[in-house]
């Protein structure tokens, strides 16, 4: 969770000082300077903010286009797959991408994400724009995705409900580290309460 402009997810990601609970999800490999290709190949995949698909294209060739990087035989077996796991996806394959709601476009950059079978997944602001129902939607997918055991690093401004979903939280504020804990300890604290949570 980051209080701040989410700049951790868009510059080289320190993940000794994250202090990941599960760090063989990540193996501590150092990624600053790589290519970004070379980090989708290494594991790591990113999920901007905003809308970032083709919205002229449909969800099938949106979800083609997740896998440019791949060459191997099992890239229709994941999209089916990834269609079976989101069924808003399967439901409108031969839809235009810019023709589905917020929260479905979210939910079809964040199966484009998986396609590459990421360690880490960044997620930057995943409820910008939705409605309180699609946050909810986007929030229990991030969490799903968690515990099939891909390690999630969230740049969010819903403090609350971001929180609320996270093994642990970090509170910037102008690039710093303010606070840092347990999602529950941060809720908790009454300085991030009284400061970055609305009392």
């Amino acid at each position: 969770m980051s209080q701040g402009r989410p700049v951790i997810v868009q510059e080289e990601v320190d993940l000794e000082s994250l202090d990941l609970a599960d760090k063989r999800a990540t193996e501590l490999e150092e990624i600053g300077g790589e290519n970004p290709v070379a980090v989708l190949r290494r594991g790591c995949s990113y999920v901007p903010q905003g809308r970032c698909n083709f919205p002229a294209m449909s969800v099938e060739e949106n979800l083609e286009m997740g896998a440019y990087t791949r060459t191997d035989a099992d890239v229709r077996r994941d999209i089916e797959e990834l269609m079976e796991r989101f069924p808003t996806l399967g439901a409108k394959r031969r839809a235009p991408a810019g023709t589905l709601s917020g929260g479905q476009q979210q939910i079809l950059e964040i199966a484009i994400a998986l396609l590459l079978h990421p360690r880490l997944l960044l997620v930057d602001e995943p409820s910008l724009g939705l409605d309180p129902r699609m946050v909810e939607m986007v929030f229990s997918t991030i969490v799903a995705i968690n515990r099939a055991g891909t390690a999630v690093l969230m740049v969010e401004q819903n403090a609350k409900q971001a929180l609320a979903i996270s093994h642990r939280g970090f509170v910037l504020e102008l690039g710093r580290n303010r606070f840092e804990g347990t999602g529950r300890a941060l809720l908790e604290n009454p300085d991030v309460r009284a400061h970055y949570l609305g009392g």
